[in-house]
C-alpha cells in the first residue's frame, strides 16, 4: 500500500494523497479542502500513534511517574497554587503544566490516561501553530505551509517524544506562538507584541525563564533578518520588545506572586532564582559540555539530515537565505543553538523548539523550483530501517542485560527489515511527496517498536503493583520508607495520602533496627544472576515481602527485621 501510495506521479504532495489514500473515499471527503484532508490524515497517524503508546506500556519513572504525582499531590491537598511532591513544595517546574492535567482530571475524573493525552494534545496544537507561522510567512505558497507539520510530524524524535509525559512540547507550542506575534509585528501590525507577550507569558509558567532563551535571540537580532523595518525608527521595534516582555512579566507574576507567599522562603528562592541560575551556569543535572548537542543534531533532525540529496540545497539555504521568512528562521536555529550550547544543563530534548524553525527552512526546498520536479529512489530512509530492524533482531540474541531484553522478538526487527526492502525496490519518489512518506514510515517505526520492545519491558518499568503495597501499608499505619533513589515514582499509582520518606542506605540498617515491624524498598543494580543479596527467585528469602525487575536491576521490598538481622542484605 505505501509503495502505491508513494510511488504515484503527481504534480504535489497533496495530489499524491488525493489519488492514493482518498481514491475510494466517500463523495464529501474527496470535495474537501485539501487543507483539511492533510490535517485529516495527520490526525489519524497521530492518533494510532498514541492509542499504541497507552496501550503498550505505563507511567514510566523517573519523570512520568514523578510529573503524575506532582498533579496527584496537588489534586489531593486541594492546592494549585504551589505543585508538590512527597510533601514538599516541587520548585523544579511551573504549574501550567499540572492544571492541564488538573482540567481533565475535573472532567473525567483521576486517571492515567489523560495525563498521557496531554503532551499529545499540545504536539498537536505545536504542528498547527507551525503550519499558521508559515501561512504568515508566506501567504501565497500553500504548498509549504501544508507540509510544514509533516517535516515536524515525520521528524523521529517528534513522533517518538510526542506521547511521553514531558513538559517540554509546551515549550514548543508557546515558542511559535511568540514567534508569529514577532512576525505579525515585524509585518506592521503591532499587535504582534501582545500575542508574543502572551506566548513569553504562557511560556514561562510551563517550564520557566527558559522560554526566552528561544524568543528573545530572534526579537533583538531584528536587523539580520528583517531588511524593511515596518516602523520609524528600530528604537520603536525594541519598544515593541519591551511591552512583550511587560506582558509576559504580568502573566507570570499573576502567579509568581501569590505563589511564593504561600511556598515559604525556600521556595520563593528556588524559583526566582535558584532553578534558573543553577541550570544556567554550573546545573546540578545533566551539566555537559559546549559541543555536546553538536553530535546529537542528526538525531534531533532524523532522518532529514540523512538524506544526502538535500544537504546542499539545505546549506546553501542557512548560509544565503533569500527571502525575510527563511531569514528569520537561520537566524532563529542558529542564535538559539549556540546560546543553549552555553548552557550548562543540556538535554536532547531541550532543542525541541528548534524542530518548527527546521522544518520552515526545509519545506521551501521541497517545494522549490531546484528539488520539486525531482524524484529520489528513498535509499537513505531504506538504510535507516535496515539498521534499526538489524539492532532489534539482533539484540535479544547479543544482549542478556537489561533482562527483558531477551524477552524481545526477533520477529520486530525483521518486520522493520522488510519494510527496508521494500523501500529499496521503490521507483523514485517525488521530493515533494517525502514529508507524507517519511511521516508514515516515523510513526510505522515507532509503532513496532512500541509494541514490540516496550512490551517487553514494561514489567521491568511498571509500577502498579510495588506502590500499591505502599500504600496498603500506609493505610494499616506500617512504617516504609525509601532508599535513596525516590523521585515519587509510587505517589500517582499508589494514590498516596503521605510522603514517602527516603533515606541513604548506609543509614538503613539502623532504620531497621528502629522499626522492625516496618517495610523498606531498596534498589539493586546488575544482572540476574549477579551476586547480590537480592538475586535468585522472588521467594528466596522469607525476609522479601516483594520483588521485581526495576529497570535494568531490582526492586526489593524488605521487612525491617530482616534487614535489622543481616545488614548485609542492603545494597
Amino acid at each position: 500500500y505505501l509503495t502505491k501510495m508513494i510511488g504515484k506521479t503527481g504534480q504535489s504532495a497533496l495530489s499524491a494523497v488525493d489519488q492514493s489514500v482518498l481514491g475510494q473515499a466517500p463523495s464529501r471527503l474527496r470535495n474537501m479542502n485539501p487543507r483539511y484532508r492533510l490535517m485529516l490524515g495527520m490526525g489519524a497517524l497521530w492518533l494510532a500513534g498514541l492509542v499504541i503508546a497507552l496501550w503498550t506500556r505505563p507511567l514510566l519513572p523517573v519523570d512520568e511517574t514523578r510529573y503524575a504525582a506532582v498533579a496527584w499531590e496537588m489534586w489531593q491537598r486541594d492546592d494549585f497554587l504551589v505543585p508538590w511532591l512527597n510533601g514538599e513544595p516541587y520548585s523544579h517546574k511551573p504549574p501550567l503544566f499540572f492544571w492541564m492535567i488538573h482540567a481533565g482530571w475535573w472532567l473525567f475524573g483521576v486517571n492515567e490516561w489523560w495525563p498521557r493525552c496531554v503532551p499529545a494534545l499540545v504536539s498537536l496544537a505545536a504542528l498547527l501553530a507551525t503550519a499558521h507561522l508559515a501561512r504568515i510567512l508566506w501567504p501565497e505558497d500553500e504548498e509549504s505551509q501544508n507540509l510544514v507539520p509533516w517535516v515536524m510530524f515525520g521528524s523521529i524524535f517528534w513522533t517518538a517524544f510526542y506521547t511521553w509525559v514531558q513538559i517540554d512540547m509546551l515549550l514548543v507550542l508557546f515558542s511559535v506562538l511568540a514567534m508569529i506575534g514577532i512576525v505579525m509585528a515585524a509585518q506592521g501590525r503591532a499587535r504582534g507584541w501582545l500575542l508574543s507577550g502572551v506566548g513569553i507569558g504562557l511560556g514561562v509558567l510551563s517550564k520557566g525563564p527558559v522560554i526566552l532563551l528561544h524568543v528573545l535571540p530572534v526579537a533583538l537580532l531584528g536587523p539580520l533578518w528583517l531588511q524593511d523595518n515596518p516602523f520609524r525608527s528600530w528604537r520603536s521595534w525594541y519598544a515593541g520588545i519591551g511591552i512583550s516582555l511587560a506582558i509576559g512579566s504580568l502573566i507570570t507574576l499573576a502567579w509568581v506572586l501569590p505563589a511564593v507567599q504561600a511556598g515559604g522562603e525556600g521556595y520563593r528562592h528556588a524559583i526566582l532564582w535558584g532553578q534558573t541560575a543553577n541550570r544556567i551556569v554550573n546545573s546540578f543535572a545533566h551539566a555537559h559540555p559546549w559541543w555536546w548537542y553538536l553530535p546529537w543534531l542528526p538525531v534531533l533532525f532524523a532522518p532529514w539530515l540523512l538524506m544526502p540529496w538535500l544537504w546542499r540545497p539545505l546549506a546553501s539555504s542557512v548560509l544565503h537565505s533569500p527571502d525575510m521568512g527563511r531569514r528569520l528562521c537561520r537566524v532563529w536555529l542558529l542564535s538559539v543553538l549556540v546560546l543553549s550550547s552555553l548552557v550548562s544543563g543540556k538535554q536532547i530534548k531541550y532543542l525541541l523548539p528548534l524542530l518548527p524553525a527546521f522544518a520552515l527552512i526545509t519545506v521551501p526546498l521541497l517545494t522549490g523550483v531546484d528539488l520539486r520536479d525531482k524524484a529520489v529512489k528513498p535509499r537513505s530512509l531504506a538504510v535507516i530501517l535496515l539498521l534499526t530492524g538489524g539492532v532489534l533482531l539482533l539484540a535479544p540474541l547479543v544482549f542478556r542485560h537489561p533482562v527483558w531484553v531477551t524477552d524481545i522478538s526477533p520477529v520486530w526487527g525483521g518486520l522493520i527489515m522488510a519494510s527496508a526492502v521494500v523501500l529499496a525496490f521503490m521507483k523514485p519518489v517525488p521530493v515533494v511527496h517525502y514529508p507524507v512518506l517519511v511521516a508514515v514510515l516515523s510513526v510505522w517505526l515507532i509503532v513496532v517498536v512500541d509494541v514490540g520492545v516496550f512490551r517487553a519491558a514494561a514489567p521491568a518499568y511498571d509500577l502498579r503493583a510495588a506502590s500499591h503495597l505502599v500504600a496498603v501499608a500506609q493505610e494499616a499505619g506500617r512504617p516504609i520508607i525509601s532508599l535513596s533513589g525516590y523521585h515519587g515514582q509510587f505517589g500517582f499509582y499508589g494514590r498516596l495520602t503521605e510522603s514517602l520518606e527516603s533515606i541513604e542506605p548506609r543509614l538503613g540498617a539502623a532504620w531497621a533496627r528502629r522499626h522492625p515491624d516496618g517495610y523498606m524498598i531498596a534498589y539493586y543494580p546488575g544482572k540476574p544472576d549477579s551476586e547480590t543479596p537480592c538475586s535468585g527467585k522472588p521467594a528466596s528469602h522469607p525476609g522479601r515481602v516483594f520483588t521485581q525487575f526495576y529497570r535494568g536491576g531490582y526492586l526489593v521490598v524488605w521487612k525491617g527485621s530482616s534487614i535489622a538481622a543481616d545488614p548485609d542484605l542492603l545494597p
